[in-house]
């Protein structure tokens, strides 16, 4: 079993690589910048016995994923599970949001999920059988002031899950998202320390989420024990969301 995990190399990605690994897949790594991070998980999976390889593609580009969706079938196998995690955060007013960074979040954040689907389909439906998982936000559910086109981008892969299990259950492919509360990860660390601290007394478990705990839930879906579950939001969030 093969699982390709775009934006692998940051926080939760990570995290959902060395799940998957442990639990014996052939892990596809896929970074854009951060290749120090994506080698050293390679590394890690390696010594631990399970096979991984690190591929660069800006996800935001169909030509750089169809290439690696094809360096991944030559190198791994086809692809049974595709995780859509890569993303990009952007804080501060809507007034102060300029086009550029308004592109730039839903080219990888929504676009880059359409384009990595697209890549992986066509093998899927044609063995009637694979797992789409979309990495999404609470914020894509509730909205976050300043963080007004990171929640949009979020939420538009809420529709997106559900929109695809309709139209490829048939075909044997089953589509969840996951949506992840407050979790201690490099890219929250632009709130600061007393912000992190005020979204953890919010949240009714008194504390922020590990990596870890997403990547379990991710793993859960992509198992035969979620086998009659698509079209779901799984909220992982400490009950910050009710």
């Amino acid at each position: 079993m093969t699982v390709l995990v775009t934006g692998g190399a940051g926080g939760i990605g990570g995290a959902v690589c060395r799940e998957f690994a442990a639990a014996g897949y052939k892990v596809a790594i896929n970074y854009f910048k951060s290749e120090e991070s994506a080698n050293k998980i390679v590394d890690e999976i390696l010594e631990a016995g399970g096979m991984a390889k690190a591929y660069k593609a800006d996800v935001s580009q169909p030509a750089e994923v169809s290439k690696m969706v094809v360096d991944v079938m030559a190198d791994l196998g086809h692809v049974d599970v595709l995780i859509n995690n890569a993303a990009v955060a952007y804080q501060g007013l809507i007034t102060d949001t300029t086009d550029v960074i308004y592109d730039r979040l839903m080219d990888v954040n929504m676009k880059g999920a359409f384009n990595a689907t697209k890549a992986v389909l066509p093998g899927m439906i044609n063995r009637k059988d694979g797992v789409i998982i979309n990495i999404s936000s609470m914020w894509g559910e509730v909205g976050a002031s300043c963080e007004v086109i990171y929640s949009a981008s979020k939420a538009a892969l809420l529709g997106f899950t559900k929109s695809l299990a309709k139209e490829v259950g048939p075909s044997g492919i089953r589509v969840n998202c996951i949506s992840p509360g407050v979790v201690d990860t490099p890219m929250n660390s632009a709130h600061g320390e007393r912000d992190m601290e005020e979204l953890s007394n919010e949240t009714p478990l008194e504390r922020i989420g590990k990596p870890e705990e997403i990547a379990k839930a991710t793993l859960f879906l992509a198992s035969e024990n979620a086998s009659f579950i698509t079209g779901q939001i799984l909220g992982v969030n400490g009950g910050f969301i009710i």
